[in-house]
């Protein structure tokens, strides 16, 4: 299978278990692999043939800046299954979510949780 990479789509989000990540938020980044067949697009140079990245990053925005999360892995997962049910071309989303602020009282670069879905 093919991969389209999607890096680093920077969002501002109100997700967290703290109320105040909720009401102040914070930047986050979400990094995308699509498993696609890319061979009908690239023999025809046909946009109708390919994934719209456009379409895809617009939607990510929309989850990380639309709605509130406690978890990054629920981010995650909403994201994973947006793109599953909206892109049919795509038969598997690796979506990473990056936190890179986390409310600890530690020096570090911040928390990721990436996961993996397949189409049924």
């Amino acid at each position: 299978m093919d991969k389209i990479h999607i890096r680093d789509i920077r969002c501002y989000g109100r997700h967290g278990v703290a109320s105040e990540e909720n009401q102040l938020g914070q930047r986050f980044e979400v990094s995308l692999r699509l498993g696609v067949d890319c061979q009908p697009a690239g023999q025809s140079d046909d946009i109708m043939k390919a994934v719209n990245y456009a379409h895809v990053i617009e939607r990510v925005v929309n989850i990380v800046e639309g709605r509130t999360y406690k978890l990054i892995e629920s981010v995650a997962e909403a994201i994973a299954q947006e793109v599953l049910e909206n892109f049919p071309l795509v038969k598997e989303v690796t979506a990473c979510v990056v936190k890179p602020n986390p409310p600890v009282p530690y020096n570090f670069d911040g928390v990721v949780v990436e996961i993996t879905r397949t189409r049924p």
